[in-house]
């Protein structure tokens, strides 16, 4: 325990936030380093000295990566979640609120009438 004594409720908080920064510290070193390997524009020895520098100093080295390569984690994430969404969509296919859209664009753009709208969308709704 931090500060001497029996069971306090200020030791009691302190252990908590002792618990609650590192269980933080550990979720971020799982994000930093998965980013850092899933990377293909840095080499592999940037990524050695990267992960020698998140085991030397931690907290340091994680804030160091967030600071750096920060806006390049949001883009990445960006780009792997759309990429896993139309892969998805591939595999299952299109929901009907996205054919509804295609119906939309077809009608507004005249290639297709107000009866074949009206009866492709009857289907899709079903």
């Amino acid at each position: 325990m931090l500060f001497s004594g029996d069971f306090t409720f200020t030791n009691f908080v302190t252990d908590v936030f002792a618990i609650f920064i590192f269980v933080l510290w550990f979720w971020l070193f799982i994000t930093v380093a998965s980013d850092l390997f899933r990377r293909h524009d840095v080499s592999g020895f940037a990524k050695v000295m990267w992960i020698i520098f998140l085991i030397l100093l931690p907290y340091i080295g994680i804030f160091a990566y967030l600071l750096t390569q920060g806006r390049g984690m949001a883009e990445r994430n960006q780009a792997m979640a759309k990429q896993a969404q139309n892969d998805l969509r591939r595999m299952v296919g299109f929901s009907a609120a996205d054919e509804i859209e295609k119906l939309d664009k077809l009608k507004a753009a005249g290639s297709i009438s107000e009866e074949e709208y009206k009866t492709l969308r009857a289907r899709l709704v079903q």
